[in-house]
C-alpha cells in the first residue's frame, strides 16, 4: 500500500463516518499521511482528526477514536493507535508491504510516474544560465512523468542566494571553469541538489570523490550495490520473491521511502524543484545501506537460502528501481558497476 492509497483509504473512512452521521463535517478534498518520526509510531501517521475536530464540535481525540475504529477494519491495515492530542498512527499488514514491492517491480522504470498533472500544458525554458538550464531540463522530465504535456513556456530563473552567500550567477567565468572540471553527472547533481536560494558547491574534490561523504557517489553506489546483490543471488540460484514478511525496522524504513517516491515526484513537478528528488534519493540510499547492513540479503557460509533472503532481495531490487528512476528523472546515470 502506497501513501497515496492509504490517503484515499483514510479519506474514504472520513466519508463513511459522515454518511453514518458519526461526524458532521465537510469531507476534505484530500488527507495527508506521512512517515512518523519514530519506528514505534506505526508505518504512517495522519493529523486528519485534529483538522476536523473544530468543525465537528468535538475534541480531536474523540474524532480520532471514531476514525480509528473504522480504519482498523480496512483491508491492509493491521492496527491504528491514537497519540495525543489526536494523531492516528497506522501500521500496515505484512501483505501490504509485499504488495508495495510487487507494484514497484511490476512498474519498473515507470514507478513514481502518475497522472496528477494531466491536462496541464507547460514547457520550462531558461536563459542559458547553467543552473536554470539544469532545473528546466529536469523539471520538464518531472512534468511529463506526472502527465503534463508540452505547452506555453514558463521561464526558470535562479533565485538570489541567501544572505551571506555568493549569488550562483556571480563570476560566471570561474563557475564555468569549475563545471568543466566535473563529469556530466556530477555537474547536474551539483546544480540540481541545492534547494532554491542555496549556492551550488562546485568543488571537483568533493563531487568526484568516491567516498561516503559524497552524496552522488553514495546514491549511485547504492544502486550499483542492489544490482550486484541480484547478480550474486542469480549465481547462487536464489530467485527474489516479494511475498515474504518484512518485520525489521530497517526494512520498514526502506519500504517507507520507497512508498513515498511517487509523492516526491509529484511535489517536485508541481513546485519545479528537482532538488526534492535528489534529497529523496539520498534518503533512499541511506535507508538501503542500513537495511543492507542489518538484514542479510544472501546466506552466509553453510546457511541455506530462506524466504527472508528472497524477500529482501526483492526489496533491494525495488530500492534500486527507485534510485535508477530518480536519477534518470534528474538526467543522471544509474551505473550497474562502480
Amino acid at each position: 500500500m502506497t501513501p497515496a492509497e492509504l490517503s484515499r483509504t483514510v479519506l474514504s473512512t472520513v466519508r463513511h463516518a459522515v454518511e453514518a452521521d458519526e461526524l458532521r463535517v465537510a469531507v476534505p478534498e484530500r488527507v495527508v499521511v506521512e512517515r512518523p518520526r519514530g519506528p514505534r509510531q506505526g508505518d504512517y501517521a495522519t493529523n486528519v482528526a485534529l483538522r476536523l475536530a473544530r468543525a465537528a464540535g468535538r475534541q480531536p481525540r474523540q474524532v480520532a477514536e471514531i476514525l480509528a475504529g473504522r480504519l482498523a477494519r480496512c483491508p491492509g491495515i493491521a492496527r491504528v493507535e491514537i497519540a495525543d492530542p489526536g494523531f492516528l498512527n497506522i501500521t500496515l499488514e505484512a501483505a501490504a508491504h509485499a504488495g508495495l514491492v510487487r507494484e514497484v517491480l511490476a512498474r519498473g522504470a515507470a514507478y513514481g510516474h502518475n497522472s496528477s498533472l494531466a491536462g496541464t500544458r507547460v514547457t520550462l525554458t531558461h536563459d542559458g544560465e547553467p543552473r536554470a538550464a539544469a532545473v528546466a531540463e529536469a523539471g520538464n522530465r518531472l512534468l511529463r512523468a506526472c502527465g503534463a504535456q508540452e505547452g506555453p513556456p514558463e521561464t526558470v530563473r535562479v533565485r538570489p542566494a541567501r544572505s551571506g552567500h555568493e549569488h550562483p550567477a556571480a563570476d560566471p567565468g570561474a563557475r564555468a571553469e569549475r563545471l568543466s572540471a566535473l563529469t556530466p553527472d556530477a555537474a547536474r547533481w551539483a546544480l540540481l541538489r541545492p534547494p532554491p536560494g542555496d549556492t551550488p558547491r562546485l568543488d571537483p574534490a568533493e563531487l568526484l570523490a568516491q567516498r561516503e561523504s559524497n552524496p552522488l557517489f553514495r546514491v549511485q553506489y547504492a544502486h550499483a550495490r542492489t544490482r550486484a546483490l541480484l547478480r550474486n543471488a542469480r549465481d547462487l540460484g536464489i530467485a527474489p520473491d516479494p511475498d515474504g514478511r518484512y518485520g525489521h525496522p530497517a526494512e520498514h524504513r526502506l519500504l517507507g521511502v520507497i512508498a513515498d517516491f511517487p509523492r516526491i515526484v509529484e511535489a517536485a513537478a508541481r513546485h519545479r524543484s528537482p532538488d526534492r528528488v535528489a534529497r529523496h534519493l539520498e534518503l533512499t540510499a541511506d535507508a538501503f545501506f542500513v537495511c543492507h547492513d542489518m538484514c542479510p540479503h544472501l546466506p552466509r557460509g553453510d546457511e541455506k537460502p530462506s524466504a527472508a533472503h528472497r524477500a529482501r532481495l526483492s526489496l533491494a531490487e525495488a530500492a534500486g528501481t527507485v534510485l535508477a528512476g530518480g536519477l534518470t528523472l534528474l538526467g543522471i546515470s544509474a551505473p550497474e558497476h562502480l
